[in-house]
Formats: structure tokens, sequence, C-alpha cells
């Protein structure tokens, strides 16, 4: 008889604490891309020219991170706790190996990188095993799927960064001075 990856996880967290710790080590990585290193926005000019006010990657990630909270308020209220844990599940593992890969590949530290590692790539690929073999392969992979749409949108959204701002402008994707 063979066990389920999934009940070898068992962490006995409740799913209601186990989803609110994202919003924390979410915060954690904020911190860090913004004052590891250079600062994620520093980091982002340097390697690919995107010019991105701090002012802005505040905006950015403090939306991301006010969505994140009422996505877990509606998900614990609406009883959907499973599909929202595999989503940020997902979007964390995904942002963590980014990371990991991109440092690896430079060999160079990159803002994000520190957390990356011990947090969202743990608390990602734990979520993520556990769950497989509680919910519908269907619903399973459709957590993924959204999961990995969410991290596609945070890429394109600190990858256009100062690349759309009209000539001339001083940059910042949401600066005013754009789109």
């Amino acid at each position: 008889m063979m066990t389920h990856v999934a009940n070898l996880l068992s962490f006995n967290t409740p799913e209601t604490l186990w989803l609110c710790l994202f919003p924390v080590t979410y915060l954690i990585h904020i911190a860090e891309e913004h004052w590891g290193g250079d600062g994620f926005s520093e980091h982002l000019l340097k390697t690919r020219g995107v010019k991105l006010k701090k002012r802005d990657f505040f905006l950015m990630t403090g939306l991301g991170w006010l969505g994140m909270v009422v996505l877990t308020a509606f998900a614990l209220k609406l009883e959907f706790p499973q599909l929202l844990l595999v989503m940020f599940g997902t979007a964390f593992l995904a942002n963590g190996l980014s990371h990991t890969a991109t440092g690896v590949l430079k060999a160079k530290y990159n803002p994000g990188l520190v957390t990356a590692i011990l947090l969202w790539i743990p608390q990602g690929a734990i979520t993520l095993a556990r769950l497989a073999g509680e919910m519908s392969r269907g619903r399973f992979l459709t957590g993924m799927f959204i999961g990995l749409v969410f991290q596609v949108i945070a890429s394109v959204l600190s990858a256009v960064g100062g690349k759309v701002s009209q000539p001339g402008g001083d940059g910042g994707v949401l600066s005013g001075e754009t789109l």
C-alpha cells in the first residue's frame, strides 16, 4: 500500500493559520527586496534598465499585500481556503525559484533571494505537496494556473516599470506620467 506524499507532510497546522502565514512572509520578502543589496528598484535599473520608483514599488507591493489579505478573508468566509493555498503556494514557489535561478545564473545576490530560498520555496512546496492529495485534480491544477498568472502579472508589472513612461518622463509605472 502506497502512502501519498500529502500524508507524509501532515503538519497539523490549521488551514487558517497556514493561509495567514502567506501575507506575513510576503511582508518579510518585500522588506528584503527593499533593503537587500541596493534594493529591488536599483537592482531593476542596473540589470534591466527599468526605472521603478521606490514609491511605485511600495504602492504595487502594498496593493499586492492588501489583495492577499482581502482574498484570505474571502477564502475563509466563502470556504475555499485550500484553493487559495494552492494559488499562493504556486505563486510563492515560482517567485522563489525565479529569484534562485537568477542568483545562480548570475552568481550574484538579488534582492529577495534569501527569503525566497529560506521561506518561499519551502512554504510553496510544502503547501502544494500537502494539498495535492486532498483536492480534486482539476481544482488543484486550476489553483496552480491562477497562482502562475499572479506571478506572471507581478513579474510583468515590475519589468515594465519605467519602460512604459512617456519620452522625457522620469519613469515609474504608477507615476501618473505613464499609461
